[in-house]
């Protein structure tokens, strides 16, 4: 059992709390019972496993955990990264850089059968704490992959715009589809816009516009269904 705060097994935990060392490492930490189940559910095996009471200190699990409570487990894995984004239906975050909402577009991708969830430029780290927390597991199920270019993105392209082009309910779903979202403040850049072949927008009655994670459950909830129930 681990009793030293200066054993090497914490200090692994403590520097990839940095996403230069993650990065470098191609490692990260999933914190709680439910995310190592869902990394064991989907065949992700630990590189480090620190469970309270068996391999650490509950003291010293305390001290490299990043949630405000505490937790009873935590473990290091080995990042996954797709070879490339793939159909039939691809979420794209562009500049989505809140991790919270980058890990609940995960969540959501999964719950509504997203094939792929690609990162465009200036979006959060998918294997950062707060993003892999918001992903509650789903991180472990559903394929993540970087993209530099729209070009990279399977199917068809349809731009996620507040108040432009035509309402998402009426395009049509056929072939493989790609939704891309951008931030929450300063939506999709404009020339990001223009070389998609679709402009779309969810019609929403008194808000602006809605939170990047939001728009993009409703939109992946609108097709498909629309895929599965033509």
């Amino acid at each position: 059992m681990i009793t030293s705060p200066d054993n090497d097994a914490l200090r692994r935990v403590r520097k990839l709390a940095g996403r230069r060392w993650r990065d470098k490492t191609r490692e990260f930490v999933a914190e709680g019972e439910d995310l190592v189940a869902a990394a064991d559910a989907a065949g992700w095996p630990p590189a480090l496993l620190l469970r309270e009471g068996v391999e650490i200190a509950p003291h010293l699990l305390k001290q490299v955990s990043q949630l405000g409570s505490g937790t009873r487990v935590l473990a290091v894995y080995g990042q996954r990264w797709a070879p490339a984004p793939a159909g039939p239906l691809c979420v794209a975050l562009w500049g989505v850089g809140d991790p919270g909402n980058v890990g609940t577009v995960i969540r959501s991708g999964l719950a509504f059968g997203a094939s792929c969830v690609a990162l465009g430029p200036g979006s959060a780290d998918p294997y950062g704490h707060k993003a892999v927390r918001a992903s509650m597991g789903a991180l472990f199920s559903v394929p993540v992959a970087r993209v530099k270019t729209l070009a990279e993105l399977p199917g068809r392209k349809i731009a996620l715009v507040a108040r432009e082009g035509a309402p998402l309910r009426e395009l049509p779903v056929d072939g493989e589809l790609t939704l891309v979202v951008g931030a929450e403040r300063e939506g999709l850049p404009s020339q990001i816009v223009a070389e998609c072949d679709d402009v779309a927008h969810i019609p929403i009655a008194h808000a602006d516009s809605l939170n990047a994670a939001m728009a993009a459950t409703v939109a992946l909830y609108d097709l498909t269904t629309r895929i599965s129930h033509p």
